[in-house]
């Protein structure tokens, strides 16, 4: 009851990112059901409902990402004073986002279900004169716990990660606080090697299925079906690297622009790219994986196919990806605002102009395009020329 006051009582740019939370998760949700369509209408072809389930789970992560990052940014789960004193600490703030999570996926998995039922024609009849009912299996019953168990699993699973993105953790010790005071927290995160080397394993591992032929095919939920298995791991390690890498990616970046006797435009620039590093730069490589995907995909399949390659239920999937990660990474950027909005004040209060301020952001916006942009088309034209051939 709680999470449902605090709900109808939050500021509407909240409400707005809890709807579009809710709106992925019916995307989803919708997904999902409709794996469950092809499994009721083609019993005999079991491994490849199988197989067009676990389609399904990158679009569960990416809007699982982005309900967390939403959770963090929520206003009404931070720590105040006073609220302790009436039993919401930290750990009952952290199952208190949790909650809201589970409602508002809960929300969108209801919207799913009324839509999967509405194009069944379980509701008022069959629209659209019936063109989805083969292939949401209009003629088979509606098993009830098959539905109620898929429709859990965004809500449960964005529930968990919630609560355990904001669970409450022990405070650093002495020295390690006195060493960030020293700066010396401006060391590389350590993930560039490891992201490096997962891109050259994922490049590879496409190239060497490129080579050997079509192999075993993985089907997507509607066409899309001819890619070897070994292809898509390929880039989903790609993927895993960016990911990786872009924290060590955003903090060079920082590092670059406080080279050359900076002034005091370029190394507050810098100083805020280095300290946002590990918020910002993991959502940022994410969406250069997953922009570099869209990228290859498009070379590959539009000039030959065109759009006949891919079906409806692939269109949802890739949107809902593209969309999630896009606003994974604006909830991050909006959070590590707010998390400098003390230290901007201050600024402020010190005589710093605004316009320098905004020609810092404007500097740190184009010096990440600058590195990503290209970083992300040739990623996704390595990943597409051993498989044109």
């Amino acid at each position: 009851m709680l999470a449902l006051r605090l709900t109808r009582g939050t500021h509407p740019l909240v409400l707005a990112r809890r709807l579009l939370v809710a709106a992925a998760s019916a995307g989803v949700g919708f997904l999902l059901l409709c794996t469950l369509g092809h499994a009721l209408g083609h019993p005999e072809q079991a491994p490849a409902s199988t197989l067009r389930l676990l389609w399904c789970v990158l679009p569960l992560a990416a809007t699982v990402q982005f309900a967390v990052a939403v959770a963090r940014t929520d206003p009404s789960t931070r720590p105040r004073p006073g609220l302790s004193a009436i039993g919401l600490g930290p750990a009952r703030l952290a199952l208190l986002a949790a909650a809201s999570t589970a409602v508002t996926c809960v929300l969108g998995s209801a919207v799913a279900l009324l839509l999967y039922l509405h194009l069944r024609g379980d509701l008022t009849g069959l629209p659209f004169d019936g063109a989805a009912a083969g292939l949401l299996a209009g003629d088979q019953p509606v098993p009830l716990a098959a539905v109620l168990t898929l429709l859990a699993v965004v809500p449960v699973t964005a529930a968990a990660a919630a609560a355990l993105a904001l669970r409450p953790r022990p405070a650093p010790p002495v020295s390690s606080e006195a060493s960030e005071a020293s700066g010396e927290d401006e060391t590389m995160p350590s993930g560039l090697p490891w992201g490096v080397a997962l891109i050259a394993i994922g490049l590879a591992v496409e190239t060497y299925a490129g080579r050997g032929g079509g192999g075993d095919g993985l089907p997507l939920p509607g066409r899309f079906d001819g890619s070897p298995a070994a292809v898509l791991a390929g880039w989903v390690l790609t993927a895993i690297g960016l990911a990786t890498a872009g924290p060590a990616l955003v903090h060079g970046c920082g590092r670059l622009l406080q080279t050359a006797r900076p002034g005091a435009v370029r190394l507050l620039a810098g100083r805020v790219l280095m300290t946002e590093s590990r918020r910002v730069g993991r959502p940022l490589g994410v969406v250069c994986a997953v922009l570099s995907g869209l990228l290859a995909a498009a070379s590959l399949y539009g000039s030959d196919t065109g759009s006949d390659a891919f079906g409806p239920l692939t269109g949802l999937g890739a949107t809902l990806i593209l969309a999630c990660t896009c606003a994974t990474l604006l909830t991050a950027a909006l959070e590590s605002r707010q998390g400098r909005a003390a230290v901007t004040e201050a600024l402020l209060d010190a005589g710093a102009p605004p316009t320098a301020l905004r020609t810092a952001a404007l500097l740190r916006a184009g010096v990440l395009l600058a590195v990503f942009l290209p970083l992300t088309w040739a990623v996704g034209e390595l990943a597409a020329l051993p498989l044109k051939g």
